[in-house]
């Protein structure tokens, strides 16, 4: 399977474990909707038993795991299997955030056993210098979000944000870059796009709102006008 082709920019809603059945597909309907509309990539994470239903449902989202593991099929009871993923049309899969941190060992056979079944890989770091060091294994995407900002509502500035991107750059210029910890509104997603970001998104902003969908609808409008205007500067500079 060829794995999807990610263009920036692109957002990310992981629900993590706050959403399960039928609120998470309320949300996950909702995304769908706004992707459609903004005609902008979305990748939706999901418990691994509510991903066939948001596959079924929400054509417009790149159904995403929370995690995944680097066995092959034979023996491995109660682990995730990279092919049963592919199988059931999972795209994408996160891997060693901070909440399930892998082994440098592990991550690398995971990453590569993704790229055998044509998953997208989204790997988190922590640090500046820990993003340097994961960048060598060449994921398809880096989370740069200090571990310290993860559900508190701050969000990190903007010299970690340029910092961390230009990090991973230099090191794997094809590896995408989302700035996420502590997003919760439309004008932080700008911030970080405007910063040099390829994506960003968020968990407890949106899903922990008064009214996530009110949040969703700031994020995806600020998302189109960052890439409004760096659509024109390029242009501009011909």
């Amino acid at each position: 399977m060829e794995p999807v082709k990610l263009e920036r920019p692109f957002f990310v809603v992981n629900p993590k474990s706050y959403l399960y059945g039928e609120d998470l597909l309320e949300l996950a309907r909702y995304t769908d909707a706004l992707a459609e509309r903004y005609d902008v990539q979305v990748l939706f994470t999901a418990q691994l038993i509510d991903l066939p239903a948001v596959i079924a449902e929400c054509p417009h989202l790149i159904p995403c795991a929370q995690y995944m593991e680097s066995l092959t099929p034979g023996r491995g009871m109660g682990h995730v299997l990279p092919e049963a993923l592919a199988a059931a049309g999972v795209k994408a899969t996160f891997l060693n955030h901070a909440e399930l941190p892998l082994t440098v060992h592990e991550l690398a056979l995971t990453i590569q056993r993704a790229r055998e079944v044509g998953i997208v890989t989204v790997v988190c770091a922590d640090s500046v210098e820990e993003g340097r060091a994961i960048a060598q294994l060449h994921p398809d995407v880096m989370v740069c979000e200090l571990n310290s900002l993860i559900g508190t509502g701050q969000v990190a500035g903007e010299d970690y944000m340029r910092g961390s991107t230009e990090a991973v750059k230099a090191i794997s210029p094809e590896t995408l870059v989302l700035q996420a910890a502590g997003i919760h509104s439309g004008q932080n997603v700008y911030d970080a796009i405007m910063c040099g970001a390829d994506a960003s998104g968020g968990t407890s902003g949106i899903v922990a709102a008064e009214d996530p969908h009110a949040v969703l609808d700031d994020m995806f409008a600020a998302l189109d006008r960052a890439r409004a205007e760096i659509a024109a500067t390029i242009e501009a500079e011909g």
